[in-house]
Parts: C-alpha cells; structure tokens; sequence
C-alpha cells in the first residue's frame, strides 16, 4: 500500500447512540476515494497530531464517501475526545488508503458474525457485503443498554429482504446475556465465525472457537489484550540513523522515537492496528501486541514498538 495522504472533508456528523457519533467524509481534490474491501480501516491524521485507526462502516461498492464512527471515550489518547468536541462539519482531515487486517473469507458456507459496542462498526460493511451476494448471515450484537446499542436502524434496513437474522443482548440485563460458546456449537458445521469488540468479548470468542477450525475464526481487536511493555532498562540502536538511545521507566520506544524526531508510522498506541511494524536486525522484542501470528514474534524479525519492549540489554532496528 502506498502511504499517499488523502485530503477528506467532514461531509456529516450524526449522533448514533449514547457515547457514539458517526462521521461521513467526501473526498476534497478527486470524485472517489480509493476502494476497499469489506472490514478496511482507514488511519486518519488529525489535527492534534495523533494518527488513529477506524474501521469503514459503508458498503464496499462506494467509493464516493467513506463513513466512520467513533465513540467517547474522554481518556483517550487518541481522536476520540478530538472528533465529539471539536471536529465540526465542512473541517478537512488527512487520511491513508485503507488496508485491512479483518478480511472476509470467500465461503458458500453460513457466516456468522459477533459484535459488542462499538465493534459493530467493521460488521456493517461485511453485512452489505453479504447481502450483496445474497449470503446467508447471522449477527449477534450486544450492547449495554438500548441507549448503547449503536445503528439500530441501519441494522434493520440491512437485515429487511435479506438472507440474514439479528440477535440483539442487553449485557445489563441477566437474562439477555450472549453465550458466544452454544450459539457456536449450534452452527452448521463449515461456518465462518466473524467477531470484534473490547479485548474481553475477544477473548471469550477465541475461547468459544477452540473447536472449530482456526481458518474459520476471524477476529479483530479494538484494544490490546495486554499491558504494553513500559518498564524500560534498555536501549534501541537505529541502524541507519546512527544513535543509540536510551529507553527509560515508563516510556515506551514510540515514545523515544518520536522524542527524537524519528518520523514513524502509528495509529492505535495499542499493538493492534499494526501501523508501527518495524523490522528488527538485532536484538529480541518483548513482544506484546495483538498482530503478529506467535510463528512472526518467534522469529523476532519485527516489533510492534508503540507498545513492544526488549528482553535483551540492546534492540537493534532498521530506522
């Protein structure tokens, strides 16, 4: 993928639910966005500095608009807080081309697809998608409250003259909790499962899926399954700049790298997204992301370092 920044416009901003508002964004300098494919995300720079990553929520097939949504989350390091208090409609923002880390699987098989909160958000462009093939699909989407429950009516328009069911829980409710595990077991056999949500609703889907063929479970993470690696003691030894710098308690590499003027791709800050991929010519990462497969972290070629630390006293990468 060519990193070529994209000028956006901020074309509508529509309250979706409690805590969550959806954005449209138009192209400013061309008729049509790059294309995409369903589950893509976009990592949009905005003007606080930070890079985020958000999943397109639109159909495939249209390139003219791309729509995002993003939820309130006031301690957030990142866009949220930024994109609720002050992004306003006709403001222009730079965003990537998409790339995607959630993609669908081309099956004659049943699809059935897991969401909580704000993790519907890659699911809608997978239903469009499905219906565009008049697949069969079910989606299970829990939320907290009905307040919480995020494109109610652009569900039922999706679900309406289509081959798909929906299954809504209310976590705040006992009885109406989600058994990721029976609904499982209860699939014709060859199903594909689709899940995203907060690291524990992750988590209780890899669980639930033990049995069922790993090619048949996808996935995507919001917010890392684990703490990032801050306690420091080492160094990083940047093989083309020449310096070796030290990393501290508390900090993070990202966090030396760009206090060193080290211009690096990244995004989510959580070892997620895996914006900040970085090779490794010497040295054994710490690794404690969520994107590369145990074969990659093994062979210690590459490290996440928003989040990523060292075992060994000297880190050597190809910056």
């Amino acid at each position: 993928m060519v990193n070529t920044t994209i000028k956006a416009r901020i074309e509508q901003i529509k309250y979706e639910c409690e805590g969550i508002i959806s954005l449209e964004l138009i192209p400013v300098n061309q008729n049509s966005f790059p294309s995409f494919s369903a589950g893509s995300h976009i990592d949009i720079k905005l003007p606080n500095g930070h890079t985020r990553s958000y999943s397109l929520t639109n159909a495939p097939n249209q390139y003219d608009r791309y729509n995002i949504a993003v939820k309130l989350e006031e301690d957030s390091k990142g866009g949220s807080a930024w994109f609720h208090h002050e992004a306003r409609v006709g403001m222009e923002i730079q965003t990537l081309p998409p790339s995607n880390d959630f993609e669908m699987v081309p099956s004659d098989k049943m699809t059935v697809l897991f969401a909580a909160g704000i993790g519907i958000t890659p699911i809608l462009s997978m239903i469009a998608k499905l219906n565009s093939e008049n697949h069969a699909w079910t989606l299970h989407y829990s939320a907290k409250t009905k307040r919480q429950r995020a494109f109610f009516p652009l569900l039922e328009k999706l679900r309406e003259n289509s081959n798909g069911q929906i299954h809504y829980y209310l976590t705040a409710e006992e009885s109406s909790r989600m058994d990721l595990q029976a609904i499982m077991q209860a699939s014709p056999e060859g199903t594909h499962f689709y899940c995203c949500g907060p690291a524990s609703f992750i988590n209780v889907f890899i669980e639930a899926g033990q049995n069922h063929p790993a090619e048949n479970i996808h996935f995507e993470r919001f917010s890392a399954s684990q703490e990032a690696a801050t306690d420091g003691g080492y160094n990083i030894h940047l093989a083309r700049d020449g310096r070796t710098l030290p990393v501290e308690a508390g900090q993070s590499i990202l966090d030396v790298l760009l206090d060193s003027g080290i211009d690096v791709q990244y995004a989510c800050s959580e070892g997620v997204c895996g914006t900040c991929k970085t090779t490794v010519l010497d040295g054994i990462p710490d690794h404690r992301d969520d994107c590369l497969t145990d074969e990659e972290k093994a062979q210690n070629k590459a490290i996440m370092v928003c989040c990523s630390g060292s075992l060994s006293k000297t880190l050597t990468l190809d910056l």
